[in-house]
């Protein structure tokens, strides 16, 4: 069996498939050239990740397509539910990522809280004296609450660094069953610490110094925070959007942002991927990041296990 991973997948993912048998290509086809490269290559398998979609008309052209892997977590890239009416089995690797992801959103809460985005940018060409003046208001995480929304796999990860580094940690979800987190001290050693996440997103707005979300894609396509939730937020709250592009309103995040009522913001994803707002990417007070959330050695070799181990589940075990 044929498999085109088209945004590519790990060197252990692509051996795994092969010493199954599957013959994986990842030659990048263009969006445009999908369908075709499809039929002519007899591809009964489609891997992506986020540049690549797989919607209905592809579905639609491409009958001898059995599978579709999304390396990741969300899967708004894919027309999921309709695929599966149609018989194709959809799969996607919601654990693998996590910590990545995590770590991402750590480092975007050091930087915006010490405006390093800005002064890597203004070092080589500014006043060493003037800069030193400009960033000398930065704050410190510890002591600080962060609020997660959206409390699966990423949202508990990260609450893990986040109280390996002294926060507070308050999160909202739908579901409300508390969880046992673990925080590694050290290497040898674990602390359990409960969360029970909250259904009262206005609550967890209030009480925030720092907000990171974690939801996927709304289906209507409306946004989670927008002027009514960045309204109720404490003055000069900090966030990072490590989820998906849309899930914060980007044009009242800059208004939030020039008036002060957001101090800073991290942004890994954005609307008009891979084309993002040039009002963002320059805005002194957003660290921007190219949705590298997942873009580490150790994810990309989980996810490439992870989908080769399903794959291998549905054609080869059975």
């Amino acid at each position: 069996m044929k498999i085109l991973a088209n945004d590519g997948i790990s060197d252990l993912g692509k051996q795994l498939l092969e010493e199954a048998g599957f013959t994986v290509i990842t030659e990048k086809v263009d969006q445009a050239d999908l369908i075709a490269a499809v039929n002519e290559q007899n591809i009964e398998m489609i891997l992506v990740r986020s540049a690549t979609t797989v919607r209905k008309e592809v579905i639609d052209a491409c009958p001898g397509v059995k599978l579709i892997g999304r390396g990741g977590v969300g899967m708004d890239n894919i027309d999921v539910a309709y695929a599966r009416e149609k018989g194709v089995i959809v799969i996607n690797t919601p654990a693998s990522s996590s910590q990545s992801v995590a770590e991402l959103v750590m480092g975007q809460l050091f930087s915006i809280s010490r405006f390093l985005q800005d002064s890597y940018k203004n070092m080589e060409t500014g006043d060493f004296s003037a800069l030193k003046k400009k960033y000398a208001k930065g704050v410190e995480l510890r002591g600080k609450t962060l609020g997660i929304i959206g409390f699966g796999r990423i949202g508990q990860s990260l609450t893990s660094y986040a109280l390996g580094v002294g926060m507070d940690v308050i999160a909202s979800d739908r579901h409300t069953e508390t969880a046992k987190i673990q925080v590694p001290i050290g290497t040898n050693n674990v602390v359990t610490v409960e969360i029970t996440p909250t259904s009262s997103l206005d609550e967890l707005l209030k009480k925030s110094d720092y907000i990171s979300i974690h939801v996927p894609k709304q289906a209507d396509g409306s946004a989670v925070i927008a002027a009514n939730e960045f309204a109720k937020m404490k003055k000069g709250v900090r966030l990072v959007n490590a989820a998906r592009g849309g899930v914060i309103d980007e044009s009242a995040l800059l208004e939030a942002l020039n008036s002060g009522q957001v101090a800073a913001a991290g942004i890994d994803v954005f609307e008009n991927e891979p084309n993002p707002r040039k009002d963002l990417l320059s805005h002194p007070n957003i660290a921007c990041t190219p949705h590298i959330g997942a873009a580490t050695l150790e994810a990309q070799d989980r996810i490439g296990e992870e989908l080769a181990s399903l794959i291998i589940g549905q054609f080869v075990s059975k």
